[in-house]
């Protein structure tokens, strides 16, 4: 084994040994036993294994993304940006942030290590017993989390949207929306333990899918129960469409169990709450549940700036829904690269970690983060310059018009300069719990609130931007948080092949700008021929992101940027696959 390059003194250990210093104080259970492990891969076959993973993750992905962007496009279109969809979609952030700070971001990050750590060192038989402990428990807490979501929604709704009170009927409509979409958290808690369960066991391409029979739940439940027989049912479309939510999350579900079943991971309600695992996963929820938490305050602060902000066109009806749409097209590049790398990395971080492998952790790291630069920063400059094009080709019509598509376009510019700073969260957030340590990345957390505060008062109050500068101080928190703990991990593990990243940043910046004039050229021209119709939008993006494409590639392949090939493999990889499955059958 490759000897660490922390420790380079004549006494110092090499291989595992080493690597082991450097994971010390991880508080691992079993790790008397790493010498029984089996050889692990190579760092680069691992690294292209990760990458691979992270191909078949992003296929799906962009799957559910596509399929959620259809979702709001029905949405926008139903009801527009104002009164109705401001307070539905106060109603369904709500369960979302205790989702992010329960579930899908605290739960994630502390089982998955866990759970990878007891399958690989203590067998089948005792992760089974981890997992059906951890459900149990989760039925329990969430649920009663729930129960007091739905009694005290009065106070979360004027909590997030005070000025919600300032218009008739808006916080009642709001605070009904909560009570009905709340039990949503406790149908995504489950969901994401499955998803950790899959991931950790090598199926990504399940739980991958998981949010696309949201989407599609959400969107036909919600239509059948609110417009189908709404009349019969004495329920309002948007009434249908919240409990379109909550059934859609229990299909999220429901499509994972069959893979845990096949796999042997069956629920039966088991309680211990002094098992060391659960133990630990609590443990290392504490943190993050802080972490998160400041995560989610700095949504609430901008929630209620936007709330408060009066547009000299519509008043204080739009902000909140300009900001809604324009984030959720910021989840389809985050979630093809960001997230996709995440949940790709996390499992095989995990396993060299508790093997006490820091040479191919830190090699495996490297490259995810090289891919999600090269990924994100295209994507970055592809949104800012064609958003309008975006927004108005998938939204524009119906109740949501040209002036909301030019501000939800105004918004998504901002939001995406912290696009490649979001993504890379996304990745080093997990490293630092697969190496048993959630204090850094809530200590970093916490710091993002004063930042995030100040940044969106400043935005407000002194430039004048409205909704936008809230998306912008946003981004700055992203890239913020991005900085500050790509630094630190790298004093803790010795380096992350930074100048192969720098450099690697300096050509895909390169290439990127060349792109990036390109289609402001062909988007311009488009525009001033074909005008500011849906259509038109759509003839636009027709037109440009196949032009912009070619011109990164080209230039990718002009400055030999070495993530490049990887990317291809890993997205032609799935395509290959299933067509020689094909043949075979």
């Amino acid at each position: 084994m490759p000897t660490s390059s922390k420790n380079t003194g004549a006494n110092a250990p090499t291989g595992r040994a080493a690597d082991a210093e450097v994971l010390q104080g991880s508080n691992r259970p079993g790790a008397a036993g790493l010498e029984n492990l089996p050889p692990v891969r190579s760092s680069a076959s691992a690294s292209e294994s990760v990458v691979r993973s992270a191909g078949i993750v992003s296929l799906a992905v962009f799957m559910s993304r596509i399929t959620g962007l259809l979702r709001e496009s029905v949405m926008a279109r139903l009801f527009g940006a104002g009164l109705i969809y401001d307070a539905f979609m106060l109603g369904f952030r709500i369960p979302n942030l205790t989702r992010d700070l329960f579930a899908e971001g605290a739960l994630s990050s502390a089982f998955v290590p866990t759970f990878t750590e007891y399958l690989s060192l203590r067998g089948k038989e005792e992760a089974a017993r981890l997992v059906n402990l951890v459900a149990t428990a989760l039925i329990i807490v969430v649920g009663t989390l729930c129960a007091l979501g739905m009694v005290f929604a009065p106070f979360l709704v004027h909590l997030l949207a005070p000025g919600y009170a300032a218009v008739p009927g808006k916080f009642e409509l709001a605070v009904k929306m909560t009570r009905i979409m709340f039990p949503f958290l406790l149908l995504v808690a489950l969901a994401a333990q499955a998803m950790g369960v899959l991931n950790a066991s090598n199926r990504f391409g399940v739980p991958a899918l998981a949010s696309t029979f949201f989407n599609i739940g959400s969107v036909g439940f919600g239509v059948v129960i609110g417009i189908v027989l709404g009349p019969t049912l004495h329920v309002t479309r948007i009434e249908g469409m919240a409990i379109g939510v909550v059934l859609g999350g229990a299909l999220q579900l429901i499509w994972q169990l069959p893979s845990m079943a096949r796999l042997g991971f069956r629920f039966h309600p088991i309680f211990d709450w002094s098992h060391p695992g659960l133990v630990r996963i609590f443990q290392l929820m504490v943190p993050a549940i802080l972490g998160n938490a400041a995560v989610q305050i700095n949504v609430m602060v901008n929630t209620n700036f936007a709330s408060t902000i009066s547009d000299p066109l519509r008043g204080m009806d739009g902000p909140v829904s300009w900001l809604s749409y324009a984030f959720r097209f910021m989840q389809l590049p985050l979630g093809l690269f960001g997230v996709a790398m995440a949940s790709a990395t996390l499992p095989s971080i995990s396993r060299s970690a508790a093997a006490g492998d820091i040479d191919e952790f830190r090699r495996t790291l490297s490259k995810s983060l090289g891919m999600v630069f090269l990924l994100t920063i295209p994507s970055s400059v592809g949104l800012i310059i064609l958003g309008k094009s975006i927004i108005g080709g998938i939204y524009q019509g119906g109740r949501f018009q040209v002036y909301d598509t030019r501000q939800t376009a105004v918004a998504l510019s901002c939001y995406a300069i912290g696009l490649a700073g979001y993504a890379a969260l996304k990745v080093l957030n997990p490293a630092f719990y697969a190496l048993g340590d959630a204090r850094i990345p809530m200590l970093v957390s916490l710091a993002s609130v004063a930042i995030n505060f100040g940044t969106a008062e400043a935005m407000i109050r002194l430039t004048n931007l409205g909704h936008a500068g809230l998306a912008m101080s946003t981004s700055v928190v992203a890239l913020f948080g991005f900085v500050v703990l790509f630094l630190i991990l790298r004093a803790r593990i010795g380096g992350l092949h930074g100048r192969e990243l720098v450099s690697g940043v300096g050509k895909v910046l390169v290439a990127s700008g060349a792109m990036g004039a390109v289609i402001a050229l062909s988007s311009h021209e488009m525009e001033r021929w074909l005008g500011l119709s849906q259509m038109a939008h759509l003839a636009d993006l027709a037109v440009s992101i196949p032009l912009g494409l070619l011109v990164f590639y080209a230039g990718c392949r002009a400055l030999s940027v070495s993530e490049l090939d990887l990317a291809i493999r890993a997205a032609v990889a799935p395509i290959q696959r299933r067509l020689i499955g094909a043949r075979r059958t």
